[in-house]
């Protein structure tokens, strides 16, 4: 043990019999009080605070992998066993998972499934070739409140988010035109894939009908296999974990809470380990001005 573990202990039991029971002499303790602290340790302390802030900056839901991109991005030469070291000192880490929620996909049986044409692919060359969808729960002390997102595989963006206390298909079909008014792909050269499962909110005459445009090729996962559409059911677990780790209060509550996150935090500003830590706009300006094409 370190005399500044001991000095931490120091704070709640009398020094002398914490250096007893460690076998340390107090002289020796005193000694290292008052030895001016090395460049390391210094270092270390700047780094401390660093690492605070950036937690409490990213809604402490930030662990040391995302915690060393943003310092890495803010001129901080650090490697993530350090960075986790210090995070252990400090008494912080990021949030970590909940349990799963009900499922939401009731399937019909007299509506027409396509199949799995996405095929596990998730790897995307550009925006708007590949969208994911799916519906979740949310708690509340009122009830269950039922979101539906659009996911642009490519930057891992929320492009379509709807909230409703129902779970009917209008709840959906309103997430799936807010991608189409957000993004306005052309279609007919995009040639864009929409995966979802085949929960009747999916299947059902009214939302096939939104996607019956040409350039577009409807995806669905196999019958009850989540692992068909594994970075949606990522996203959702992100949410609950750093956004919704708890009750809300009532459903406006919950619904300005997820909003704000996803639009505000999540597709703008947190980093994503999938696109090497850069943020899904930061990732889609990248591919910008990579290529030097205008996104729809």
């Amino acid at each position: 043990m370190t005399y500044e573990q001991v000095a931490a202990c120091a704070v709640e039991y009398p020094l002398a019999r914490v250096c007893a029971v460690l076998n340390l002499s107090e002289s020796g303790y005193y000694a290292w009080k008052q030895r001016p602290p090395s460049e390391r340790e210094q270092e270390n302390q700047t780094l401390k605070a660093r690492i605070h802030a950036v937690w409490q900056t990213f809604r402490r839901s930030y662990g040391a992998p995302r915690i060393q991109a943003e310092l890495q991005a803010q001129g901080y030469a650090v490697g993530k066993n350090r960075v986790a070291r210090l995070m252990r000192t400090l008494g912080i880490q990021g949030k970590g998972g909940q349990k799963r929620r009900p499922r939401t996909t009731q399937s019909a049986a007299s509506h027409p499934v396509k199949p799995n044409v996405l095929a596990r692919q998730f790897a995307a060359e550009r925006p708007d070739q590949v969208w994911l969808t799916d519906i979740t729960y949310i708690e509340t002390e009122v009830g269950f409140l039922y979101t539906a997102g659009v996911m642009d595989l490519y930057s891992r963006q929320i492009v379509g988010l709807a909230m409703a206390e129902h779970m009917r298909s209008e709840l959906t079909e309103t997430a799936l035109e807010m991608a189409f008014t957000q993004r306005q792909p052309d279609t007919e050269e995009a040639d864009l894939t929409h995966h979802s499962d085949r929960g009747s909110q999916y299947t059902c005459s009214t939302y096939q009908q939104m996607l019956a445009r040409p350039g577009i090729t409807v995806s669905m996962s196999r019958s009850g296999n989540c692992l068909d559409n594994a970075p949606m059911e990522s996203f959702w677990a992100t949410l609950k974990r750093e956004c919704a780790d708890g009750v809300f209060a009532s459903f406006e509550q919950a619904k300005a809470a997820i909003f704000s996150y996803v639009m505000g935090f999540y597709n703008r500003v947190r980093r994503h380990s999938a696109l090497d830590y850069l943020s899904p706009h930061d990732f889609e300006m990248q591919f910008l001005r990579q290529t030097c094409t205008p996104l729809n």
